[in-house]
């Protein structure tokens, strides 16, 4: 007993009409993240220049102090440049203790302010839980139950013939 499956007609399940909707805001593709701006493209041009003078400009300055300037003009520069590199130790390290500060701050502020803000968040749904445990067995379960004994009674009173069948429209 051969069953032919290719010449039985397979019904086709309609399949919902899929309409193309709008990208949301900001993602269209004048907004693609990957494209710049003209004010984002100049500013890019202006800072590949400003690297380029800088460039230009440091190796200008090694040359002279390499080729043109006197032994006490180079010591003197060095100086400049020893006092400025302490400079901006000083700065750095102050930078590092400011960052320092506001990690302290923020593991201050997770550990004294959040953290009980969440406990009081747990706690109060683990008694929503409890609530719904005891209104789900104190009243729904009653209530569906009464009215399946009224259901039931319906019933019985519709195959006695004391009540009729309403027709409801």
């Amino acid at each position: 007993m051969e069953m032919d499956i290719s010449q039985e007609p397979v019904p086709q399940a309609s399949q919902p009409e899929i309409t193309q909707l709008p990208p949301p805001t900001g993602q269209g593709p004048a907004d693609d993240p990957t494209s710049m701006s003209r004010e984002q493209k100049r500013f890019m041009i202006y800072m590949g220049l400003a690297l380029l003078v800088i460039v230009i400009l440091t190796v200008l300055a090694i040359y002279y102090l390499g080729f043109v300037a006197q032994p006490g003009q180079v010591t003197r520069i060095r100086d400049i440049f020893i006092i400025f590199m302490a400079l901006q130790s000083l700065l750095t390290g102050l930078a590092l203790v400011v960052l320092l500060v506001q990690v302290t701050r923020l593991i201050n502020l997770l550990q004294n302010e959040i953290k009980p803000i969440l406990d009081s968040t747990n706690e109060t749904v683990s008694m929503l839980r409890g609530t719904t445990a005891f209104l789900s067995n104190n009243l729904v379960e009653p209530v569906i139950r009464l009215n399946e004994y009224l259901a039931g009674f319906a019933q019985l009173l519709q195959v006695i013939g004391v009540v009729r069948k309403s027709s409801k429209k």
